[in-house]
């Protein structure tokens, strides 16, 4: 019985060493070197994206993005402590169910990979990674609220794009900037996969950092404004959707499994997001501490931070490179979307370029309506946080990974162990409980009840399809002189 048992364990051995290795090729079948092997190209070097490096910089990217100009905003309702404290506090959070996430995706691959089920036209998605390891009513989950976070992101950014233009050129009001911005974004139906971000990726987090210091160093060189209170935080309502619009900042994970899949080895992700994540936090500390420190209870009446910095060339330079990289992080936000339509109407394995895009186009003009009809920057962020990001970034995650792994039998067979960090399983239990009670109260219940509230007093106020959400007051005509009558 013993060399029997020893032959079994050394078949198993040998069959997890080789999906091991399946698991380092790309989706199109092509390994690192292969690739490497066919000599540099420059379609290749901008196209051709599947390493770490290309993995780290969507993530980076994709977590900043317009948030970055809310967050001085969020900060205004927190106070500076809470501000920082919830950054850091929600970003290794965050990191944590990424982790998460990564090896779901592992053990689910692996499953399939013993079955012989080929993905090479095929993106691995967050609800089939549900479906395939605990069944259709994870499914059904999973793709709701990943499909209407990543429509509402989306929303987002188009929303950002147009109160971002307004502060160059107020010639034309926000919504019929949100017209414009809608046509240029649906260009993005063009980009197969994120296998194809490369230079997208790259450029984005480029133009963040920019920002980002922009941000820090104009409003310290502009220092405090005369009479400068923060009083923050006054009122619960505000403080919790504060936080929410926090917890949204550290939510990308909606595009992490897509991310993995376009990765030429996708084991190697594991620890990806949380070093993105320690590289966002130089980024979104400064610039919002800083923005505060000078405006204080200003921003509490302006979502976007652009609105209290003088007009200059550099301020200019920011805002160009914030619409650029909110065309890119639309297509984050729509290509799992996509992908999940071309699955539907069974379009996602066509090699045409241009059929797909055309089949693509139906998902933008939703996207585009809504933005339209809720064109609130700063509210939005944090509704979406406490009522979508909540579960689909932290709740599913941490919960899946339980039930995943619920088993002696599961945990002894899983294609991935616990952390270096954390070995016993028992730990990992404690902490995905943790989040899971910490997100269910603080960000869905009391992030929720205030980022409603908030939401409902900004329609309330501006009404739905606003022409000009934030937009400064016109001045009226001076008053004509009296005239003076001569007899």
């Amino acid at each position: 019985m013993v060399p029997q048992k020893q032959a079994e364990e050394a078949i198993v051995s040998r069959s997890n060493s080789t999906l091991k290795d399946e698991l380092e090729q790309d989706v199109d079948g092509k390994g690192e070197d292969e690739e490497a092997a066919h000599g540099f190209s420059m379609k290749s070097f901008l196209w051709h994206g599947g390493s770490a490096w290309d993995a780290w910089f969507s993530c980076a990217s994709n977590q900043v993005a317009q948030v970055l100009l809310t967050l001085p905003y969020s900060f205004s309702q927190l106070g500076m402590l809470s501000g920082i404290i919830l950054q850091l506090f929600y970003g290794f959070m965050g990191s944590w169910t990424a982790y998460l996430i990564s090896v779901l995706y592992i053990e689910y691959r692996t499953r399939k990979e013993k079955e012989n089920v080929s993905f090479k036209n095929h993106v691995i998605q967050w609800f089939e990674v549900l479906d395939g390891l605990l069944g259709p009513y994870w499914k059904a989950a999973g793709l709701a609220f990943n499909c209407t976070f990543l429509l509402f992101g989306s929303v987002i950014q188009l929303i950002a794009c147009a109160s971002n233009i307004y502060y160059i050129n107020d010639r034309l009001d926000k919504r019929t900037w949100t017209y414009i911005f809608g046509a240029c974004c649906a260009t993005t139906v063009f980009i197969p996969s994120f296998h194809n971000y490369r230079i997208w990726s790259f450029l984005g987090l480029g133009m963040t950092t920019y920002t980002a210091w922009y941000l820090t160093i104009a409003a310290v060189v502009h220092g405090q404004v005369e009479g400068v209170t923060h009083s923050g935080p006054t009122k619960l309502v505000l403080y919790f959707t504060g936080a929410t619009n926090i917890l949204y900042t550290f939510g990308g994970h909606a595009i992490t499994v897509e991310i993995m899949h376009a990765m030429w080895k996708p084991q190697k992700f594991k620890y990806i997001y949380l070093i993105a994540t320690v590289y966002v936090f130089t980024l979104t500390l400064p610039s919002a501490a800083a923005v505060y420190w000078a405006f204080g209870d200003q921003l509490l009446n302006h979502s976007n931070a652009f609105s209290l910095l003088p007009s200059s060339g550099w301020r200019d330079a920011a805002v160009i490179l914030m619409l650029i990289h909110q065309f890119i992080t639309f297509g984050f936000a729509c290509t799992p979307l996509y992908f999940v339509w071309e699955k539907v109407i069974g379009m996602h394995d066509t090699q045409s370029i241009c059929l797909r895009a055309l089949a693509r186009l139906p998902v933008v003009i939703p996207i585009w309506f809504l933005a339209i009809i809720f064109p609130f920057f700063g509210p939005i962020n944090s509704a979406v946080g406490a009522l979508l990001v909540s579960f689909t970034v932290y709740v599913i995650p941490a919960m899946a990974h339980m039930l995943t792994y619920r088993t002696p039998s599961a945990r002894q067979n899983a294609a991935e162990k616990p952390p270096f960090f954390l070995p016993s399983w028992t730990a990992m239990y404690a902490v995905n409980a943790f989040v899971v009670g910490w997100v269910l109260v603080v960000g869905f219940g009391l992030g929720g009840w205030a980022s409603v509230t908030n939401f409902v007093r900004q329609v309330d106020t501006f009404g739905l399809f606003a022409k000009c959400y934030q937009c400064p007051k016109p001045q009226p005509p001076p008053a004509p002189a009296p005239q003076t009558r001569h007899y």
